[in-house]
């Protein structure tokens, strides 16, 4: 009797060795910065900018700038700010859980999901402080600081403020975990400089590191605590978002399925926007050999599963609608798929429903191209969720006579791009100028991933038929 085992697929292929590695990633570093590059970096910053002449207009003017109205108060602004929080939730995922059940194929993607959590939760940001109308005034929002009145103090029962610190505590675990990350990585740039300033600018960044035995244990220890401190933080923030809408009595909102669905829903966007910076990042940089596609497979998997639990998510909603016989509820499900924004609601189904089903196939789930559409089309879905559940919810109240419909203007669209011209400047410059894949942490996988070691099968031969 012969047992053939089959292997796993190598997450380093191209026979790399430790040198190739830090040649590979380094130079990405010190090299001029590439055409591609170039072109994607130029058009962040024309997003940036035109962008930001209407935002800086509608501070100046006022949100009156934006389509919202007495009965949609919520609109484009809430929906962008739980649409960011949720893409930054997949980061600290992929750095802190995967880290903790020793998941190997984290290594090549874990920094660049670790930045586009800081950039997102950065862009989420904007939206609460601008919704304000006067951003200046948020420091008294946020801190008990004295004025005219006397001591203003915020309404620590609401969850518009546990959103203050929830969000807050992740984006700075989050910053010291992914800049901890970094400091190995900066030691060795450091080292490779020819020039005085780069090697000033990354010794600098990298604390003087000096790579010894005693200094990689507290290094390792130190990324076993963070860890450990992240992983309730991916549950807890985006629970407490939902708890914005969850905690009010508006049909539609006042659910309990809330804070399990947005969790999902996070981790369902955040690993969709994750595909599409790497898959673009694998191009731009020829980083073939380092972000495979066994990457892309398994993190294909995880969309297909959090896509799966969203959609049920969206069946249980119906039913208990139904089973609640509160005609308030049942009549806000019904308006979300055949009102006046059943457009968006249909959308939202195809993307976030129908879409990640095709990953069940496994030439789907391996092409580079399907892959990179399907995550484009599945953060437009959860967009459009986020519009669904604020806009749908809002616009029908328990009075026809307080009904309206919410339009977006110009100010609403540019502002949103503004959003997205903040973020991919700061990814793109970190692409250039930070080592966009963990240079140690590759490396430690290197062995397991020798294409030698995979080639080979095991065979066992038990002619007793004794296994």
């Amino acid at each position: 009797m012969q047992i053939v085992t089959d292997i796993r697929e190598p997450l380093v292929t191209g026979n790399k060795t430790i040198h190739d590695i830090t040649e590979d990633i380094s130079k990405r570093v010190e090299e001029s910065p590439t055409r591609s590059w170039w072109i994607f970096f130029t058009l962040s910053l024309v997003a940036l900018f035109s962008g930001g002449w209407f935002m800086g207009d509608m501070l100046w003017t006022g949100i009156g700038r934006w389509g919202l109205n007495r009965t949609v108060q919520w609109a484009w602004d809430i929906t962008n700010f739980v649409w960011w929080v949720g893409i930054g939730h997949a980061g600290t995922l992929i750095s802190a859980i995967l880290l903790l059940f020793r998941q190997k194929w984290r290594t090549s993607i874990n920094r660049a999901a670790e930045a586009m959590t800081i950039f997102a939760v950065i862009c989420a940001a904007i939206w609460p402080l601008t919704h304000m109308g006067r951003i200046w005034v948020g420091m008294y929002w946020v801190f008990p600081l004295p004025n005219a009145f006397g001591s203003l103090w915020v309404n620590f029962n609401s969850p518009l403020l546990w959103d203050v610190f929830a969000i807050s505590t992740y984006f700075s675990v989050s910053l010291v975990f992914w800049y901890m990350g970094l400091v190995p990585d900066f030691a060795t740039i450091r080292d490779r400089a020819v020039n005085r300033f780069p090697r000033f600018a990354y010794g600098l960044l990298s604390f003087g590191w000096v790579g010894g035995a005693k200094t990689w244990m507290h290094y390792e220890a130190m990324s076993l605590i963070l860890a450990g401190l992240s992983t309730p933080l991916v549950l807890s923030v985006h629970t407490i978002v939902s708890m914005d809408f969850a905690t009010s009595v508006i049909p539609g909102w006042h659910t309990t399925i809330f804070p399990p669905y947005f969790v999902a829903g996070a981790i369902f966007s955040g690993f969709a926007m994750v595909l599409t910076l790497m898959l673009v990042t694998r191009k731009v940089y020829r980083l073939e050999h380092y972000i495979t596609l066994e990457h892309i497979e398994m993190m294909n998997i995880i969309i297909l599963v959090t896509g799966s639990i969203v959609g049920i998510a969206y069946t249980t909603e119906f039913f208990i609608a139904w089973y609640s016989q509160v005609e308030y509820e049942s009549y806000a499900f019904i308006n979300r798929a055949t009102g006046q924004y059943w457009w968006s609601y249909w959308a939202m189904m195809t993307c976030n429903v129908i879409s990640p089903q095709l990953f069940w196939f496994k030439r789907i789930r391996t092409s580079i191209v399907m892959t990179f559409v399907l995550s484009i089309v599945v953060n437009i879905g959860m967009w459009f969720e986020r519009f669904v559940i604020i806009v749908t919810s809002l616009h029908r109240d328990y009075l026809p006579s307080s009904w309206g419909y919410f339009t977006p203007t110009l100010w609403d669209i540019m502002c949103y791009f503004f959003s997205f011209g903040v973020f991919f400047t700061f990814f793109f410059l970190f692409a250039k100028y930070f080592p966009v894949i963990n240079m140690a942490e590759v490396k430690s996988v290197l062995k397991n991933s020798d294409a030698k070691v995979y080639k080979r099968r095991d065979t066992i031969k038990d002619t007793n038929n004794v296994i």
